[in-house]
């Protein structure tokens, strides 16, 4: 009986420790920075009026006398960049799960578009942004392109390596009851891409930012991104190293959360393999 017990616990256990570990990760992450920073300011003796301090910043968000001016200023900003980087997001990791099945399903599109891919992904962004913003305008389908990229590339060679990790014994045995290449596919490769998906995700979250911001610097001239380029012309060192630390925040936050979410799914679709691997 109680060996009974203790096996109904163990799933529960996992479960509550591949949830915990996650937050736990973004307090030791967010101190890692802190100390880095505050080390990085000393060993280097920079000019307190550009370099500022942990302390500095938090007295611009939370103590001084303009406080809550002032985060009103970053969350405003950071809503819109959390807009275009989570359009894009999506987009990249969608559009590569997609073309990752079609990869694995049809090797003669594989061979005639990879070669394409390798060519677009050699280009720097930088020098596709303004091709982009030509086809796309100013707004948010220029922004989802651009961080849609940066995300999509990667998830595209993880999620074809998962999905080719699927048990050929299972797929076989899809084959002879009758099933199609698009069945054993959903029934079969995508279930063992799961890790592969998660993370493609995790990767992809500090990647959708960069292209998010990247956009607003080059393109659209909104959210944090053109703000911290507004900054370092105006002097407002405040607001722009308030914005570097929020958004690395959000990024380790965001990172975890999707950690957390893949405990929950490899408990599910994949219990023998931990989360993170």
């Amino acid at each position: 009986m109680s060996t009974a017990t203790e096996t109904a616990r163990v799933p529960v256990l996992r479960f509550a420790t591949g949830v915990l570990r996650p937050l736990l990760n973004v307090v030791v992450t967010m101190t890692a920075v802190v100390v880095l920073w505050i080390v990085f300011l000393q060993v280097y003796d920079l000019d307190p009026l550009v370099a500022k301090s942990p302390v500095d910043i938090f007295h611009y968000l939370f103590t001084g006398a303009d406080a809550g001016a002032h985060r009103s200023l970053v969350a405003s900003g950071l809503g819109r960049t959390l807009l275009d980087a989570g359009f894009g997001f999506v987009a990249g990791l969608v559009a590569a799960v997609g073309v990752a099945v079609v990869f694995v399903l049809l090797r003669s599109v594989e061979q005639a578009l990879l070669p394409m891919a390798v060519v677009v992904r050699s280009v720097p962004l930088v020098a596709m942004t303004p091709l982009i913003t030509l086809v796309f305008g100013r707004g948010l389908m220029a922004t989802t392109v651009i961080s849609g990229l940066v995300v999509f590339f990667p998830a595209l060679v993880t999620m074809t390596f998962g999905l080719r990790s699927a048990s050929r014994q299972a797929a076989d045995l899809c084959r002879a009851y009758g099933a199609g290449s698009w069945t054993v596919a959903r029934k079969v490769m995508l279930p063992s891409a799961v890790p592969a998906f998660f993370a493609s995700a995790r990767v992809g979250v500090p990647g959708a930012l960069i292209g998010a911001m990247l956009a607003e610097w080059l393109s659209t001239g909104q959210g944090l991104g053109y703000a911290m380029l507004k900054d370092s012309s105006t002097f407002d060192y405040d607001h722009l190293w308030a914005s570097v630390a929020v958004l690395t925040a959000v990024s380790a936050l965001a990172y975890n959360i999707i950690a957390a979410v893949e405990t929950v799914a490899l408990a599910r679709f994949a219990p023998d393999i931990r989360p993170g691997t």
